[in-house]
């Protein structure tokens, strides 16, 4: 029973997140390998050649939930979006020049928020979130969310995100909405 457990969350930058890697790795590759995504093995690999090249960046966040046992529970990660950023290429729809406009401050580019299975519907994720995005002074936070994975959907948009899009993120990849949180 999860429900008596403590649940602790730590906010990190890239060098605690490298050092906990196979933590983040561990919850990325069971959540994801679960429908809607039904990633594989190669799939993680490859999400985690990018995380290690991506918590090289200055400006890299991460959060970290775990019990009092140290097993970890959740994962959120991402950064602010460079000027030369392909997010916005991807969506389906091009979108102002003003709103596609990206300096290297203005948004937050939420890469992975993921929670286990036995510890979703308690909050977890709402704290993975409020810890990473504490103290980021981006005006806005942008992230792309499979549709079916509803529940993901449903938070996002009690959060206060919008949908302002569509995109296929990687080759191949299935449809995902494009939300945007302002945060000013």
């Amino acid at each position: 029973m999860t429900q008596n457990v403590t649940i602790t969350v730590e906010g990190m930058g890239g060098p605690a997140a490298r050092q906990a890697e196979e933590a983040f790795r561990l919850v990325y590759a069971e959540v994801f390998a679960e429908p809607p995504y039904d990633e594989r093995e190669g799939d993680a690999e490859a999400t985690f050649r990018r995380f290690r090249s991506q918590t090289r960046k200055a400006t890299f966040r991460a959060a970290l939930a775990r019990t009092e046992g140290g097993e970890p529970v959740g994962i959120a990660y991402g950064y602010p979006l460079g000027a030369n950023t392909g997010w916005w290429d991807q969506l389906t729809e091009p979108v102002s020049e003003g709103m596609r406009h990206e300096d290297g401050r203005r948004t937050f580019g939420l890469m992975e928020l993921a929670v286990r299975r036995p510890w979703r519907r308690q909050g977890v994720a709402r704290r993975l979130h409020e810890t990473l995005l504490e103290g980021v002074e981006a005006q806005r936070v942008l992230l792309n969310v499979h549709p079916q994975s509803r529940a993901a959907s449903a938070a996002y948009r009690a959060w206060g995100y919008r949908k302002v899009g569509e995109a296929r993120p990687w080759e191949g990849a299935d449809l995902h909405d494009v939300m945007l949180l302002a945060l000013l």
